[in-house]
Order: structure tokens, then C-alpha cells, then sequence
């Protein structure tokens, strides 16, 4: 879809998955089953899919076959970066968009009693982020042909959209409007001016040509006039300045979500002065003067520049919300019909249902002594209640390997995709006894390592994970272990590692479950596996049992004294779908074959810089700079954070040198 078609009309654009590979396996049946169910007015279904099986596929050709635009819900970051490229890659003549937290560093603002500690909010805004984020808005509000891939945060508070759409305006050639006018009207967008470095958010005035970088987008648009009147309007490369799209016309939307008219705007001020005098009597003579200061210091900021750090905190006034009503969030630009699909959801569910009350809490202390106007308590993540009225009032789809009790007990059908279509099957799960178990898994490595492939063996602890890792050092095996002590990037490289075969042995605790894709794994050993807990329980088995999934070869051995519930039914629901996929795998002569997948490239690993010289650090941080840029153009924002943590120690030290 070009720029010329973005108005104040909607797209009528249809969905259609493009891909080289048909649906098999389950997915045929999967697909219909959840398409009826939706066409059947089903109000939340489960879609039961195994490691392996293609679950984003399968939900792919759902959103084809219902044309609802979607919001699909992952539980954090790194996967909802996965699900968008992978949309993207079935959707490429669509909008796939992506809506995660902004904050490459969020320190929260709070206070602490008991010593008397205010922690200003501190944060670092990631803008290509935000780009993308007023992009998923501003698609939503254009077109019905829309992927919103999101993380958790997305039930955070976000500015109203009818306010959002009609503080927008569109551009059209041969608009009559004089120079100022339009000016005027870019400024009530919140666009910044500034005529000698163009940003996203600002725009820049040279003559009767005005050149804006939208809030969501990385070009220029650059607006010609003649006299009164548009003459043209062009899409130019922000790098080189060449034309890269003529246009009829272009709507364009704010440069940021939290946007209110004038006449809203004093209204709302008059509101906050009124909740200021109401409050004021009611506090200490300490807090009523920082509460007092605070305040008039932030509505002289909206008088003069219209914003003010921490605007979000008056957003209730802003809207023209009553105390206690649900703040606007990602879910209200999607209109009145739309698919969500919750990923994960035995792990997004607990998270949706947990964020109200830890917001909560803190932010009754910032009111309760002169911090916050009451009113902040209503800059919000919606309460749990309130999400499933979104669910309740459209159709939701909870995709997990494991699914949990509220998914069962929520959803109209529960549709099992167990066959792979690689035909790869689940597997075999041994139980042996604890006694003499080091010595027992030492043979099950030694033959693993034989046949060309890895070893994973998980603890309950990290000391144990430790320990055990040096044991297996002692008797010549290559080892490392993983836990949640290790820095994000010595994460990533260690399992880069892994895959390669630099070291034979991983040990680890729940890092492992889930997220963790190596083909190379022949066999999975887990220990403790009788000690029930969070950790030991009958999903975490499942999910760890299925990191053996991807290769034809491997196998999984329980260390216990005994079988608890939770490993008898992990056990039985393997053995299950092995069962089932056999089956399939005889009737139609498949032979599974392992998972072939690339290992990546090494990223440069700085552990101890001191012995580095001048030089060689210097030219360290071009090449960092280039890697960190090209994980956040990815959407790898951790190990772009860490890159960015690395290059700030090599410029701390550069300049100590300098000196």
C-alpha cells in the first residue's frame, strides 16, 4: 500500500498469506477448527500446539481466512520480536506492526518511606521503538489489513485515539492553506521546529517548503507550497534527499500519542488546579509544599510548551475520564471487531493479571505523601477484569504447548496441533533412580558426544548448576553452565557456543524451558525431576522435555526417587502425542529428519578491556556502534543493550586515557 492512500479513509486491503509451504500435519484440521470456532461466534479458543508443529502458520491462515485485523500477545519482548518477523515474512503485502515498551532503561518513579528515598523516574526512550509504536497507531487507524504483534505492555496507558486521528490532518495537493496556517497546525501535532537537525518528531522550514519527519516513519516528507496553496508533496530519503514518492495526498498523524486539543487542554488544566486545591488540605505541611510545587511547576510547562515530564500522570484529566475508569491503551485503536492471540499464555496470562497491583502499590505511596495528585493512580495497565472485557466483546485464541487452567477453563474448543510436519517426533523419556545418577548420565553424555551431538542437563540451583558443570570439567567433558547470573550477551554467546561445539555439556536451570532452539541436542537430562514446584511441575516438564523435539536422535532422562503426579502426567501426554505422531509418520512413509538451522555469527564479546590499547579500543567502538545498530534494526534489543553497555565502558575508559 503506498503513502498516497493514507487518509482519513480506511484501507480496504485483504489479508493473504504468502508462503511456499502448504499447511500440513495438524494444521489443516487446526486452521478449520479455530476458523469455525470463530465463525461460530466462539468467544476464546486454545490452540494446543507443540514444539515444532508450525503454530504461527497455523494462526497466519486463521487471520487470512477471518480478515479481522489482530493483536497477537507475546510475554515479552525477544518473543514478540520473533512473531513479528515471522509475520512479516507471511504477510509482506500487508501491515505486520510491532508495539513493545519504548524504555531501552526504565527506572520507575517512586519513594521509600522507611528512609526517606525519592527515586526520580529515569529512562532512556528507545525512538526507533517509538517509531514503531505511533506506526502500529497510525496503520490501525488507516487500514483494517493489521498485525499488531505486542508485548505485555500494550495494556499500559496510551493517549485517547480519537484525539490521536483527529488532531491528524491530511495534505493533499492543491490544499489551500497559507504557510503559517499549516505551521500552526504541524505545532497542535506536538511537532518540535528545528531548522538545523531533522529528527523524527520535528520538522524544519526553509521558504515555502516545509520538510517533517512524521512520528512514524524514518523519511521526510516534504511539504512545497506556492502562495497559499500545496503544490506538491513528496516522500525524500532522509539520507540522501532524492525523491523517493510523488503523492497526491498524506495524512498526518501526531508526532507523539499523548495529544489533546487546546480548548481539552485548558479544560483539563482548570481540572488539575481544582484537584490540587481539594488535596492540598488534606496532606502534612511537608507534603502539601512538594505536592503544591510540583504541580505548578508542571501546568506552567503545559501553558508554555504544552508538555511537561510525566504528562502521562494527568492523562485522567486529559481525557475526560471519571476517577477510577480505565485508562485508553493499544486495544481501543483496533475498533469494534478484531482477533487477539495471546502466545505463551500459560506465561502472558499471569503476567496480564499481575501488572495492575504492582503499579498500584507503588504509586499510592508517591500520593500519600505529596509525590502524585490522586489522579496519577489513573495512569494505569488496565486491571485484569477490565482485559477480559476485551476478550469477552471480541475473539481470542490462546496458542501454548501447555496450556494452564484458565485457558481450559475460558475457551469454547481446545484444538490440539500434536503432528509436526517435519514429522519429527517427541521424545523418549526414560525415569531411572537418583542412585549412583553422575556416574549413569556420565555414559549417556560419552555417547551422545559419539554420535556428533549435545547435552543438556538441568538443576534446581544455580550453585548445583555450578558445581555439577565443574564436575563434569574434572572428568575431561567440555563444559559450561547458564543461569540467570550471566549477563544477557555471555548468554547468548555461550549458547552460540553450544551449538558450534566449542563445549559438549550445558548446565542449567529454567533458562532453559522455553525460547531455547538447538537442533544439536541429543539428549536432556533433568535432575530432581521428584522435587514438585514451580520448577518441576507438569508444564516446566513438558516444556523441558520439549527442547529435545527438534532432533530425531534424542532422548530424555528423569533422575527421581519416585514419580510425582506432575511427572506421570508430563510422562503420559509425551507419550501421547509420540503416539499420535508415529501414527502419522507410518501412514504416510515420513522419516523424521533432524532440524537443520544455521548457527549465528559471532558478536563481539568484550570481557576485560584493560589490556586493550588506545587504539585497538577506539576502533572497538566504531565496530560496536555498527553491531548495536544493527541488533536494534533486528529487533534484538537485548544484545543491543548489552552492546550499548559494552560501548559505554569503552568510551569511559578512552576518555580516562585522553585525560
Amino acid at each position: 500500500m503506498s503513502k498516497q492512500d493514507i487518509g482519513s479513509g480506511v484501507s480496504e486491503t485483504k489479508f493473504k498469506v504468502v508462503s511456499s509451504f502448504k499447511p500440513a500435519g495438524s494444521q489443516p484440521e487446526a486452521i478449520k477448527q479455530l476458523t469455525d470456532g470463530i465463525n461460530r461466534g466462539f468467544a476464546a479458543q486454545t490452540l494446543l500446539g507443540v514444539t515444532g508443529s508450525g503454530k504461527t502458520f497455523t494462526i497466519a491462515n486463521v487471520i487470512q481466512n477471518v480478515q479481522k485485523p489482530t493483536l497477537v500477545l507475546a510475554h515479552n519482548k525477544t518473543l514478540a520480536a520473533q512473531l513479528y518477523n515471522e509475520f512479516k515474512t507471511f504477510f509482506p503485502n500487508n501491515r505486520v506492526e510491532y508495539f513493545v515498551s519504548f524504555y531501552d532503561y526504565y527506572q520507575p518513579e517512586s519513594y521509600i518511606p522507611q528512609t526517606d528515598q525519592y527515586i526520580e523516574k529515569d529512562s532512556q526512550i528507545n525512538e526507533y521503538i517509538e517509531r514503531m509504536r505511533l506506526s502500529a497507531t497510525s496503520s490501525l487507524l488507516s487500514r483494517k489489513d493489521v498485525i499488531v504483534v505486542a508485548s505485555v505492555s500494550c495494556i499500559y496507558g496510551l493517549g485517547n485515539p480519537k484525539n490521536y486521528k483527529g488532531m491528524g490532518f491530511d495534505i493533499s495537493k492543491g490544499l489551500k492553506v497559507s504557510r503559517r496556517e499549516l505551521m500552526a497546525k504541524i505545532i497542535e501535532g506536538l511537532y518540535e521546529r528545528n531548522d538545523l537537525e531533522l529528527l523524527s518528531g520535528r520538522f524544519r522550514v526553509k521558504g515555502d517548503t516545509i520538510d517533517i519527519i512524521p512520528g512514524n516513519e524514518r523519511d521526510i516528507l516534504r511539504i512545497e507550497l506556492f502562495g497559499d496553496k500545496v503544490e506538491r508533496v513528496n516522500i525524500l530519503d532522509k539520507a540522501t534527499g532524492a525523491i523517493k514518492q510523488s503523492l497526491e495526498h498524506y495524512f498526518l498523524f501526531p508526532a507523539r500519542h499523548f495529544v489533546t486539543p487546546e480548548s481539552e487542554t485548558q479544560k483539563a488544566m482548570i481540572e488539575i488546579e481544582k484537584e490540587l486545591a481539594e488535596r492540598l488540605p488534606k496532606l502534612g505541611l511537608i507534603e502539601a509544599h512538594r505536592l503544591k510545587q510540583r504541580t505548578n511547576y508542571d501546568l506552567e510547562l503545559m501553558r508554555t510548551i504544552g508538555f511537561c515530564k510525566g504528562i502521562e500522570n494527568y492523562s485522567r484529566h486529559f481525557d475526560g475520564r471519571s476517577e477510577g475508569e480505565k485508562p485508553y491503551c493499544l486495544l481501543d485503536y483496533f475498533g469494534d471487531d478484531f482477533l487477539i492471540v495471546i502466545d505463551e499464555s500459560h506465561q502472558s496470562i499471569p503476567q496480564l493479571n499481575g501488572m495492575y497491583n504492582g503499579d498500584r502499590q507503588r504509586k499510592e505511596t508517591l500520593v500519600e505523601y505529596g509525590f502524585r495528585l490522586p489522579s496519577a493512580l489513573d495512569n494505569r495497565p488496565l486491571k485484569f477484569k477490565e482485559f477480559e472485557e476485551y476478550m469477552k466483546k471480541q475473539k481470542t485464541i490462546f496458542v501454548s504447548a501447555t496450556p494452564d487452567k484458565y485457558e481450559r477453563e475460558h475457551s469454547r474448543q481446545l484444538v490440539e496441533q500434536i503432528i509436526r510436519p517435519t514429522g519429527l517426533v517427541d521424545p523418549e523419556v526414560e525415569v531411572r533412580n537418583t542412585k549412583n545418577q553422575m556416574d549413569d548420565v556420565m555414559k549417556e553424555i560419552q555417547k551422545v558426544i559419539k554420535n556428533g551431538h549435545r547435552a543438556l542437563i538441568t538443576a534446581l540451583t544455580k550453585k548445583l548448576a555450578e558445581e555439577m558443570a565443574d564436575y563434569f570439567a574434572s572428568k575431561n567433558l567440555k563444559s559450561r553452565y547458564l543461569h540467570s547470573e550471566i549477563k544477557t550477551l555471555d548468554r547468548s554467546e555461550i549458547i552460540r557456543q553450544f551449538r558450534e561445539g566449542k563445549f559438549d555439556v550445558l548446565v542449567g536451570i529454567n533458562l532453559l524451558r522455553e525460547g531455547i532452539d538447538i537442533p544439536e541436542l541429543g539428549l536432556v537430562a533433568i535432575f530432581d525431576a521428584d522435587k514438585e514446584g514451580f520448577l518441576r511441575d507438569q508444564k516446566s516438564l513438558i516444556q523441558i522435555i520439549g527442547r529435545a523435539a527438534r532432533n530425531s536422535a534424542s532422548k530424555v532422562i528423569l533422575y527421581a526417587d519416585k514419580q510425582t503426579d506432575s511427572m506421570k502426567r508430563a510422562i503420559a501426554e509425551t507419550n501421547r502425542r509420540r503416539e499420535i505422531q508415529l501414527a502419522y509418520n507410518k501412514k504416510n512413509h515420513i522419516t523424521p529428519k533432524t532440524i537443520i538451522k544455521p548457527v549465528e555469527e559471532q558478536t563481539i564479546i568484550i570481557r576485560d578491556t584493560k589490556h586493550i590499547p588506545l587504539k585497538e579500543k577506539e576502533r572497538l567502538v566504531s565496530n560496536l556502534e555498527v553491531e548495536m545498530r544493527a541488533a536494534a534494526e533486528r529487533l534484538d534489543f537485548e544484545l543491543a543493550i548489552a552492546l550499548r553497555d559494552q560501548l559505554a565502558l569503552l568510551k569511559r575508559e578512552i576518555e580516562k586515557k585522553v585525560k
